[in-house]
């Protein structure tokens, strides 16, 4: 038997901790002394104690922890949390990735080594029918909006295949923020004329705009923040202000996967500022 303190100087953790894992129930002593109180660990349970530092360690939360340990198969148990574990750290590092290319452009951009299209069209913006699919992202930002993207777009393409409908370009997102702090996410293609009604998709009435403040962002998605960022700071410096749900039509897009020779027309409908 170990003393808690010869058990926690083994896994290389502090006395405190073990006797949190203890609190909740994760790894309890063997025995504890009746009279004065003392914990102590047996040699069968060294196994479970390195378990549980090496998944704390690869950042596995509590709670996953003690699914393995109470598992009566551990090995694929164990299998599995490693597997989910792998998979957020894959997403974390390409969210790092995306992060530091918008970094890096920014910096260029500031240290002039790089040039950002800042040119700000104002113009009006004609009706367009299309036919269109929607879903509610929790917020904005790419980290939310972008996993509710790709499903969308495979289920119009699919929608429209079923329906004998064409798929024609450019393709047109507009998003509208609702009071629940949410986000609706809008996918669509332009309809043929007359546009025919069919199954899991809408045909929508996009409306004429008077005049929207227009912008073209060139590339890949990782700088397209950038580029709104310099819409909105462009027409409130002209002394605009932004009075509809604004739009990403993609003027160049080949595929579904961003490319650095997409061209991106950004769309924000405008009014003047009182």
């Amino acid at each position: 038997m170990y003393t808690i303190g010869e058990f926690a100087a083994i896994g290389r953790i502090s006395v405190r901790m073990l006797r949190h894992y203890d609190a909740i129930g994760l790894l309890p002593p063997a025995h504890v002394d009746e009279h004065n109180g003392y914990r102590f660990y047996s040699d069968v349970q060294l196994a479970s104690l390195l378990l549980i530092v090496e998944l704390r360690q690869l950042g596995i939360g509590l709670d996953a922890i003690a699914a393995v340990l109470a598992s009566t198969d551990p090995r694929p148990a164990l299998t599995a949390t490693l597997r989910q574990r792998r998979a957020e750290l894959v997403a974390g590092i390409a969210q790092d990735r995306d992060r530091l290319d918008r970094l890096e452009r920014r910096l260029n951009i500031l240290e002039g080594t790089e040039t950002m299209s800042t040119l700000v069209e104002y113009r009006p913006l004609e009706a367009l029918t299309v036919y269109a699919v929607s879903d509610t992202a929790p917020g904005m930002g790419p980290e939310l909006v972008g996993p509710i993207v790709g499903p969308l777009i495979g289920s119009l393409d699919q929608a429209l295949e079923a329906a004998g409908r064409p798929i024609l370009a450019p393709s047109t997102f507009w998003y509208e923020a609702r009071d629940d702090e949410r986000l609706a996410v809008n996918i669509s293609y332009p309809a043929e004329t007359p546009p025919r009604p069919g199954e899991g998709y809408d045909v929508v009435e996009l409306p004429a705009v008077p005049l929207a403040a227009t912008l073209m962002h060139h590339g890949d998605m990782s700088g397209i923040g950038d580029s709104w960022m310099a819409l909105m700071e462009s027409l409130v410096a002209d002394g605009y202000r932004v009075v509809g749900p604004t739009r990403e039509v993609y003027v160049r897009a080949t595929g579904h996967v961003p490319g650095p020779d997409w061209l991106t027309e950004l769309q924000a409908p405008v009014e003047r500022a009182s």
